[in-house]
């Protein structure tokens, strides 16, 4: 009676072993990295890609909403023309008159230019965090032509501000920003995941150049393909920054940039309103007392207009504590911050917010040059008590600044805004074509299969030790300092493994 071995040759059991150790070798020789990068880059795209969408094109909303604001508002922002505007005395006592009840202003915006209103703002207790009651005035006649709500330091009127509620947080609330910082999070990774995809397909082809233009000979999925690529290599670099900027706006990852940046001692200058106050015996307070909140030099993150809002109380959302507030004393104010280092037209004073608390007139031009210089009086001696100037910024503060406008389209006006515009719909199509690859790809000879065919598994099966470490530590890096993508990460996993399973009890998928 023969077995089985007997019957094999004799060197079988050698021949299998080096079979296997030959599979095994050539699986580790396999590329790794970019498999696994699609399959990432195809489940971002397909579970974050409608957070993606909705943040792409509320922001395209966002970045021409300036000029929406122009049109629709013009009767509250446009007047005619004058050479000899009145006082803001003037000005300010018709807008009390206007709100009544001997309310005072919280802050007021001189008129930038002839033509323009100037905005006296009331704190309202009704009202939204870093939004105030704005009266405005026509500076040749002190006319009232307008009473709206406005937000922030860009002084968004309500039709922005609904804009803007819409893209940061779907008017849901802190809950609803969970969704602008999931797509915020996920897009930069998905950007640099496909630029490095491009790059891996661009190096294989004969042509490369070609890739970064739309085909015309081709149809079906190798066209959107080609759209979908072509695309997303010109819009990377701006992908990368709006997802960055971004990041800073979000509740979770953006406490977390915050801590980082005060660790490195990034932060941005913020004028101290503190004055030395007089003590129970009357002496004076050694020194001066230097605000400490670390607040973004009277722009705090609290909301899209993030570093806008006025979060340490001299904002125009904070009632002026001080009593009997002459008129008078904004001209004078505005006056002596001329005499230092306020030389825009686009200014706001603030009265004191507090007893021993003092006048702040600061600089709100956001387009380049950027002018946010901020100086505070003593009214007590009409001295300067603290004075913060842009050009003394470090360089992470003015990055941080640039950032932030160019993120709203402010920095260089309409073509900022433009340029933003299209960027947004850009990456809008973008998703748009990734779901129809989607669809493209799905089995033509398989009815019961809906969708398109995933990206193979297995990637890190192939990867050398250190790269499966590499991409470990990565993710819990990035998963750490941005939570969102941490817990989506494991959403991904979890799914994949589902997909493992079913995978293997349906068998191979046939095109």
């Amino acid at each position: 009676m023969t077995t089985p071995s007997d019957t094999m040759p004799e060197n079988s059991g050698q021949a299998f072993t080096d079979g296997r150790n030959e599979r095994q070798s050539d699986r580790r020789s396999a590329p790794w990295f970019g498999p696994l990068l699609r399959r990432l880059h195809f489940y971002a795209g397909i579970l974050i890609g409608p957070f993606i969408l909705i943040a792409a094109l509320s922001g395209a909303a966002y970045a021409i909403s300036p000029q929406l604001e122009k049109v629709v508002y013009a009767d509250q922002l446009s007047v005619p023309p004058t050479d000899h505007p009145l006082p803001l005395a003037a000005q300010i006592e018709s807008a009390n008159a206007t709100i009544g009840g001997g309310a005072e202003p919280s802050a007021v915006r001189p008129a930038p230019e002839p033509g323009d209103t100037t905005r006296v703002m009331y704190a309202d207790p009704s009202l939204g965090e870093s939004e105030s009651r704005a009266i405005f005035v026509d500076p040749s006649t002190a006319e009232v032509v307008g009473d709206l709500t406005v937000y922030g330091t860009s002084g968004a009127l309500p039709l922005r501000t609904w804009i803007d509620q819409l893209h940061r947080s779907l008017h849901l609330g802190d809950v609803g920003r969970l969704y602008s910082e999931l797509a915020a999070s996920w897009l930069g990774i998905v950007a640099a995941a496909g630029l490095v995809l491009w790059i891996q397909r661009a190096r294989r082809t004969r042509r490369p150049g070609q890739m970064l233009r739309p085909s015309r000979k081709h149809t079906g999925l190798r066209r959107t393909f080609s759209w979908h690529a072509s695309v997303g290599i010109w819009a990377a670099i701006g992908m990368l920054f709006l997802s960055a900027t971004g990041i800073t706006w979000s509740q979770l990852g953006g406490e977390n940039v915050t801590q980082l940046r005060a660790a490195l001692s990034w932060e941005t200058p913020a004028v101290s309103t503190e004055l030395a106050g007089e003590s129970a015996t009357g002496s004076a307070d050694a020194g001066s007392a230097v605000d400490q909140s670390g607040h973004e030099g009277y722009e705090g993150h609290s909301g899209h207009e993030g570093h806008e809002g006025h979060m340490d109380g001299t904002g125009p959302g904070a009632a002026s504590a001080a009593s009997e507030v002459d008129p008078a004393d904004f001209d004078m104010m505005l006056s002596m911050a001329h005499g230092v280092n306020i030389d825009t037209g686009q200014v706001e004073i603030l009265p004191p917010a507090e007893a021993n608390s003092a006048w702040v007139v600061h600089e709100i031009q956001r387009s380049f040059p950027t002018k946010v210089d901020a100086v505070a009086f003593d009214p007590r001696t009409m001295e300067v008590a603290d004075r913060v100037d842009f050009a003394d910024y470090g360089i992470a503060a003015k990055l941080a600044r640039w950032g932030i406008d160019l993120h709203m389209g402010s920095l260089f006006g309409l073509a900022n805004q433009i340029v933003l515009f299209v960027l947004a719909i850009g990456i809008a199509s973008m998703v748009v074509w990734g779901y129809l690859m989607w669809w493209q790809r799905r089995p033509k000879h398989d009815p019961s299969r809906r969708f398109g065919v995933l990206p193979p598994q297995g990637a890190l099966r192939g990867a050398p030790w250190w790269g499966l470490g590499a991409v470990v530590l990565a993710a819990i890096g990035i998963g750490v300092f941005l939570p969102m993508v941490g817990s989506s990460l494991v959403v991904f996993l979890i799914i994949d493994l589902i997909l493992g399973l079913r995978a293997r009890r349906r068998g191979p998928v046939t095109s």
